[in-house]
């Protein structure tokens, strides 16, 4: 019986509540479709049943004052201010009822009086600056906060603060406040430099910039926090003063018991954005300094990878070749050594021209005992040699070892790509469209974008031509170009350009011969046939392409930042779904002088 009686009392109030909370619903949705009266009538019998509720009393004040009944909006508020527990906030919506009337002295008084209450500690400074805030009164909003935290020194309202700053374009204060913020907190770092971005740029002269430098390196001399260190190497970094950067990683490092994470990471972006020497000055740094072989011979690689790409001549190639030799003798063959080593028969193969004799080195390291995703590695570099060589057969022997020996894993896909990109060097397009088909589905979406742009320049091209000459021709300059044979491979194409002139491939063959004249740093024929696939194949798939590519080389080596600006544009207008997309309006907004999140 009694759990009977329970059961009922909960049923009841149960009931009770939903239709309190159905009639406050109902009045919400009154309001949104912008039925005021009905709102009202709604809000005041959801009042009645719920006098304290707060959310009901703001959405009548708001209800009355889309009506223009302000004189209610008065009464209300007055009739519930002294025995609310959000006085404050009452008073913030009561002078807000007058600025509506254009009464803005008594509108003042008003929030005044709740601001001195926050000052008392008589009510809710957050509640108060977030009303004052939705009002937009943002430096009164500012001086409820600051009432706040003066009043209780446990109260943090800096988030808040930074914001406001930021609206009011009052930088310094902004960047103040998230320091403090992330002074208090390290974990508020991540968070504030994400703030930051939306007012950083790559122009160390914009305002934002400037301020945020002088503000960090202000704390700096009285202060030695590693997060101003952090923060001004990251400042450096979006405006590629990868020196100043440096130097900032530097002084961390030595902060922080031999930790050289920064330093590394440095390195990677430096390498990425293809500032060569700036990252062989960090690489030698690491070298020197690091205690475990593992980043001192990561070190090596990438200082070797970028002395590859600077030799030109084959006496420094022969130089590089022995300090290869060098460490694979410090360090030996074995499975530590996996990169090293497919680095080396790599370098052998495509710089040295001497494929036979990087087959040979790596035919030797895949007999040691090793585990298999290195004997996978290894076989994969092998695999890429024998297609340097033309020996397909063998290559695809190879291809097809990694696949069965590492199924469902990134290795394994990439395995099946090249079996396709193995298949079409030698014409076999039925082959290498079945293994595409399956790829363009791939979970690593970098080979299933490869698999795709592959699999239509096959469909696209064997449709009007069933003997596939053309693309034939285009597949053996491809391969021109993947053994490092630039001139035979644009020749090739100007021979498709010239014989097969209107016909489908001809767009693709233009892109292809332009990155080889961009490689060669022949960029105004580049431009050219950019250009052309523009001006000819508008609405072709390579359109957006050609568009963004043409936008970097103006950017970049050919230094017309408005040409450029004006070929982002049109990706931006004309290429909603296109991958660039993205980065075209990010590219575009720097260059128009905008803050890039």
């Amino acid at each position: 019986m009694k759990k009977r009686c329970i059961f009922v009392i909960v049923l009841v109030f149960g009931v009770f509540a939903f239709a309190k909370a159905q009639t406050e619903q109902l009045a919400r949705n009154y309001f949104d479709q912008g039925q005021f009266e009905k709102a009202r009538i709604s809000y005041q019998k959801a009042l009645k049943k719920q006098p304290t509720n707060n959310t009901v009393l703001l959405g009548l004040i708001k209800t009355h004052q889309q009506l223009e009944d302000y004189a209610a909006v008065k009464t209300l508020i007055e009739k519930q201010v002294d025995n609310s527990r959000y006085k404050g906030l009452l008073h913030v919506e009561l002078g807000y009822n007058y600025q509506l009337q254009g009464q803005d002295s008594i509108a003042k008084v008003e929030y005044e009086t709740a601001i001195e209450l926050v000052r008392n500690r008589m009510t809710s400074a957050y509640r108060v600056g977030k009303t004052l805030q939705d009002h937009s009164l943002l430096e009164e909003a500012v001086r409820a906060y600051q009432a706040g935290m003066d009043a209780n020194p446990n109260s943090n309202f800096n988030r808040q603060l930074a914001r406001i700053y930021g609206e009011l374009g009052q930088l310094d204060k902004m960047f103040d406040s998230y320091l403090n913020l992330a002074n208090e907190n390290q974990a508020y770092v991540a968070s504030a430099q994400r703030n930051f971005a939306m007012f950083i740029t790559e122009d160390p002269t914009n305002e934002a910039n400037i301020v945020f430098r002088k503000t960090l390196l202000k704390r700096l001399q009285t202060e030695q926090n590693i997060i101003y260190n952090e923060l001004l190497s990251w400042l450096f970094i979006q405006q590629k003063q990868y020196k100043k950067a440096f130097v900032q990683e530097k002084a961390i490092f030595k902060r922080t018991d031999g930790d050289i994470t920064g330093v590394v990471d440095l390195a990677g972006i430096t390498i990425e954005a293809n500032a060569l020497d700036d990252a062989q000055d960090i690489l030698e740094y690491i070298k020197e300094v690091a205690i475990d072989d593992e980043t001192k011979l990561d070190a090596e690689q990438q200082l070797l990878k970028i002395e590859i790409k600077k030799a030109t001549t084959n006496s420094k190639r022969e130089e590089i070749r022995s300090r290869y030799e060098v460490l694979l003798d410090q360090y030996g063959i074995n499975s530590y050594t996996v990169p090293l080593q497919i680095d080396y028969a790599h370098f052998l193969a495509f710089e040295m021209k001497t494929p036979g004799e990087g087959a040979t080195f790596l035919k030797q390291s895949v007999k040691k005992e090793i585990n298999r995703f290195d004997e996978a590695r290894l076989k994969m570099e092998l695999a890429d040699i024998l297609v340097l060589q033309e020996k397909f057969n063998q290559a695809l022997i190879y291809y097809s070892q990694i696949q069965n020996k590492i199924k469902n894993s990134v290795i394994s896909q990439e395995a099946r790509f090249k079996v396709a990109k193995t298949s079409y060097y030698k014409a076999d397009f039925k082959w290498a469209e079945t293994q595409l088909d399956v790829l363009k589905s791939s979970a690593t979406q970098l080979i299933a974008n490869d698999a795709l742009e592959l699999l239509l320049v096959i469909r696209d091209n064997s449709l009007d031509d069933t003997l596939q000459t053309a693309l034939k021709k285009y597949a053996r300059a491809d391969l021109l170009g993947y053994q490092n044979k630039p001139e035979l491979a644009i020749k090739k194409y100007n021979e498709i350009l010239e014989q097969h002139k209107g016909e489908s491939i001809e767009d693709e063959a233009l892109l292809a011969q332009a990155t080889l004249y961009e490689q060669k740093s022949a960029f105004a024929k580049a431009e050219k046939n950019y250009i052309t696939i523009i001006d000819f194949y508008k609405d072709g798939i390579l359109a957006d392409d050609a568009y963004y590519r043409l936008a970097q080389l103006y950017e970049g080596p050919l230094q017309q930042p408005e040409k450029a600006k004006n070929n982002y544009e049109r990706i931006i207008f004309d290429f909603a779904d296109s991958i660039y997309y993205v980065e075209a309006q990010k590219r575009f907004r720097a260059l128009r002088g905008d803050a890039i999140n």
